[in-house]
């Protein structure tokens, strides 16, 4: 009854409540500018409510949080510029519907999909904390390894008709993620004897410029070209839509929580792994993947929703933040005087019981203010050309240049979109780049610890693969992934490559 009454006082307090509404609105619109990440959001609100009551401080966290994540769908939508790395795979397929002229209905699909994964996400962290947690917490730095093997093969349904240039982009991405300074040893990397390059280069800078400024220079190409008019009869998707991708929203938020469980992870990461379970798992798309597959759109958009419940899980029950975002949030609570993790489990359940509820909430606000504003929203993509390529460049600059206030992003930035416009004129797609960039960290960092941790002897790396279960299966997945792309196995068993 107690863990009850601590539910529902995010929801009965109308300040909360308020606090919440206000947090989530905000959040949407952050979360859609490039470059204003959530994570320096809530960051800068750490300085601001630190002199605040605990409960405060954290609903407007939390609403921040919540409608950061979904808030990036928009501009992925309406101008191909993901407006936070999780959104990288609804761009694949949102863009080319909203070229359709169906960015009203990509739109829906999106919000009511989010709030889906959202309360999956929400409903697997107060049922199951606990055991999602020990799950986790198994992860040995090879398993992590293996996870960032597993995600850099998406490459093969990110890539398009050619898996070579595929691995060619993901390879490239992966070497942009390594320019700097060598996280173990503080050895120079591709710097070139730089100092402006021994703090690496920003990936804002990278997918903003690959996604933005190389989608301004492919529509200089037909700049007099008319404007789209756009079809926003229909924004709410209907409930036979829900329920024909019920199945792959559950199969997505369960991708989702997992991924999101891990610390180090995030939406991003999941939010591409479902997209590649769902190009894998839809046998007959009304259109393929990649040219504005509504499946493009509710994998990744559940996924990285469910993610949010799942990153509060290793938060909650062990205090290891589960992102960037949980991890600010940890630091907002040993302020706060608090301190994470199993002991406050017990000692201050009603602390996770009101998180639960925030969350709860702060998942319908989304869905409210996610189909409110999309006919004036929309009208960004049936401007002229003329207008409408100066405003990507316009706001891909400022999304560079505030993730550091630096004008190198800046040029960085532009580079990037040049390199980016040239791959797209000669067949390359660039979300394997993205996706390199992403796992590069993950991959390098990992790969070091987990021979570290096996006396520097590959041969014992690969024992403690074979001997550990969790380790074995997600080898025997690499395994059959690169055995599903060879053509032996497409004549053998009929799928796609």
């Amino acid at each position: 009854m107690q863990a009850f009454s601590a539910f529902l006082i995010p929801i009965l307090d109308l300040q909360l409540l308020s606090l919440v509404a206000i947090g989530t609105f905000a959040g949407i619109y952050i979360g859609a500018i490039p470059g204003l990440s959530v994570t320096m959001a809530v960051s800068i609100l750490i300085s601001f409510t630190f002199k605040w009551d605990v409960y405060p401080a954290l609903s407007l966290m939390i609403g921040i949080f919540m409608g950061g994540v979904y808030g990036g769908s928009r501009t992925a939508i309406l101008l191909n510029i993901p407006g936070a790395p999780a959104a990288i795979a609804t761009a694949l397929d949102g863009y080319p519907m909203a070229k359709r002229g169906e960015a009203g209905e990509a739109i829906g699909i999106t919000t009511v999909m989010s709030f889906f994964g959202g309360f999956v996400g929400i409903i697997v962290l107060a049922v199951a904390a606990p055991l999602v947690s020990d799950f986790a917490l198994r992860f040995q730095p090879r398993d992590y390894m293996l996870l960032a093997v597993l995600g850099i093969l998406l490459v093969g349904s990110l890539s398009g008709d050619s898996l070579i240039k595929g691995v060619f982009a993901g390879a490239l991405g992966i070497l942009i993620g390594t320019v700097g300074l060598d996280p173990l040893t503080i050895a120079d990397r591709f710097t070139f004897q730089l100092p402006e390059l021994r703090g690496g280069i920003s990936f804002i800078a990278v997918m903003i410029g690959m996604f933005g400024i190389s989608e301004a220079l492919m529509q200089l190409h037909d700049v007099n070209k008319a404007a789209i008019k756009q079809k926003i009869s229909r924004i709410v998707p209907s409930w036979g839509t829900v329920r024909k991708y019920l199945p792959l929203s559950l199969q997505s938020s369960g991708i989702g929580v997992i991924i999101g469980a891990l610390p180090g992870t995030g939406g991003d990461i999941a939010a591409l792994m479902a997209y590649d379970h769902a190009k894998r798992v839809t046998k007959n798309p009304e259109v393929p993947f990649g040219e504005g597959a509504r499946e493009g759109l509710v994998a990744p958009e559940t996924a990285n929703n469910a993610a949010v419940g799942g990153a509060f899980i290793p938060m909650m029950t062990l205090g290891i933040p589960g992102d960037a975002v949980t991890a600010i949030m940890i630091g907002a609570l040993f302020i706060h005087g608090l301190n994470p993790g199993p002991m406050l489990m017990i000692e201050k359940p009603d602390m996770f019981w009101f998180i639960v509820g925030a969350l709860t909430m702060a998942n319908c606000f989304m869905l409210l203010f996610g189909l409110t504003g999309i006919k004036t929203f929309v009208k960004i993509v049936e401007m002229p050309r003329s207008v409408l390529i100066p405003l990507i460049f316009l706001l891909s600059i400022v999304g560079a240049y505030a993730v550091n206030g630096s004008l190198t992003d800046v040029y960085w930035m532009l580079g990037f979109g040049v390199l980016g416009y040239f791959m797209k004129l000669y067949g390359y797609q660039l979300g394997p780049v993205i996706l390199g960039v992403i796992l590069s960290r993950l991959l390098d960092d990992n790969w070091r610890r987990a021979i570290i941790s096996e006396q520097e002897s590959l041969p014992m790396l690969l024992k403690g693969i074979v001997t550990s279960p969790l380790s074995l299966v997600l080898m025997v997945s690499v395994i059959l992934i690169i055995a599903a792309k060879t053509p032996l196995w497409r004549r053998a068993f009929g799928t796609r490559g």
